[in-house]
């Protein structure tokens, strides 16, 4: 049950706005960065909410992954975005492939600030970064 859990929480994002607001566009990247980052996806969920009178609706983009899975949900309106990335390493450490994964998803949505965390799994401390 080892494994390692990599968040983000993006603020003042400066991409484009449809990376904000459009699923299915947010989602085939998703799935394209985790190709590229070596990890394989099994199965995927891309939502658009509906609008609110302060602006367009955010998405959630989730890829189910063989080692565990990836979760984007956004706020157009805060201009910010949330990134959750999981991999078990059972049978291989998956790590260096996590963030490689986290690193282009930060470098798509472009934030001004971001705030990291890391956490190892199954018994180990807490790793704040």
């Amino acid at each position: 049950m080892q494994g390692l859990h990599l968040t983000a929480d993006l603020h003042d994002c400066q991409c484009a706005p449809p990376w904000l607001t459009d699923a299915q566009l947010l989602g085939e990247r998703c799935t394209r960065a985790v190709a590229a980052a070596g990890l394989q996806a099994v199965g995927q969920l891309f939502h658009t909410f509906p609008a609110t009178p302060d602006g367009p609706g955010g998405v959630t983009a989730t890829v189910l992954l063989a080692e565990s899975h990836l979760c984007v949900h956004t706020w157009p309106e805060l201009r910010g975005a949330t990134l959750d990335v999981y991999v078990c390493n059972f049978g291989a450490d998956h790590s260096a492939r996590a963030h490689a994964l986290m690193n282009a998803l930060l470098a798509l949505f472009e934030p001004g600030q971001v705030e990291r965390h890391e956490i190892a799994r199954g018994g180990a401390a807490v790793v704040k970064a």
